[in-house]
């Protein structure tokens, strides 16, 4: 069974962000880029499924800027077979939109056919948690989102995932999006070895043209602010106080 992971080149979780100081976006000037953290998590639990047998190939997709070679050639470095890059922008500053990345995967899928589609619940960078769920209702496939633990047996798949009111385990056919969760696994770090081996694994070129989808942004951004700062705290000499100050000025009581 093939395995399909899309993958997104991001600022670096460690990085911390600025706004451009005319408001128009966020400066990706000398800022570090990485993938996408759940999007690694995925690969992870791709390369654990091969690992087990589950797995016969991890294809890694990612659609973006040409840069994103660099996200791809990690995801080889783990452990993925090969990979495909989907050139839709030539500018840094432009996200393609989760619906045009749906239809840009489903052209993926269509010609690849994997059995199993493993991506990141959201990217970190505009936490739109929407391109798995847009990618299953266009292909017409089962989707788990949330996976927090993931087990495949055959033409289906176990998957617990964490909602609001704790866990729930589901059962859905393959083949299936899976969307992954924080606590599924730990992703491995890429050996020198593998690094170097990395560099002569296939990596696919394609443009947004060869899949027929029109990646025009449908929204605007009418500005960008950074969050606004948080009041200092103070200190109260007992609980009665507290209790005072949350009734009469927090308003919380």
């Amino acid at each position: 069974m093939k395995v399909l992971v899309p993958v997104k080149r991001v600022i670096d979780y460690n990085v911390k962000v600025r706004v451009k100081a005319d408001g128009s976006g966020v400066d990706l000037a000398n800022v570090k880029m990485s993938m996408n953290p759940f999007d690694e998590i995925a690969v992870e639990e791709a390369i654990r499924l091969k690992e087990k047998g589950v797995a016969s190939e991890i294809i890694v997709v990612s659609i973006g800027v040409k840069q994103a070679q660099e996200t791809l050639r990690t995801a080889l470095a783990m452990g993925a077979d090969r990979a495909i890059l989907i050139e839709a922008s030539s500018d840094v500053h432009q996200d393609i939109e989760p619906l045009a990345v749906a239809k840009l995967l489903a052209g993926v899928v269509k010609a690849e056919e994997p059995g199993l589609v493993l991506t990141g619940k959201q990217a970190i960078d505009n936490d739109m948690n929407a391109t798995g769920q847009m990618l299953s209702a266009l292909l017409g496939w089962a989707q788990a989102t949330y996976a927090s633990e993931l087990a495949v047996e055959g033409d289906s798949a176990t998957v617990t995932r964490e909602v609001d009111g704790g866990l729930q385990t589901i059962k859905v056919k393959l083949p299936a999006v899976i969307t992954v969760d924080l606590r599924l696994n730990e992703p491995r770090y890429a050996s020198l070895p593998n690094i170097m081996k990395a560099k002569k694994k296939p990596l696919e070129e394609k443009t947004a043209a060869d899949y027929g989808v029109d990646v025009t942004p449908r929204l605007t951004v009418i500005k960008t602010t950074e969050p606004a700062g948080r009041k200092a705290g103070i200190k109260v000499a007992s609980v009665d106080e507290l209790i005072a100050k949350l009734k009469d000025e927090a308003g919380v009581i």
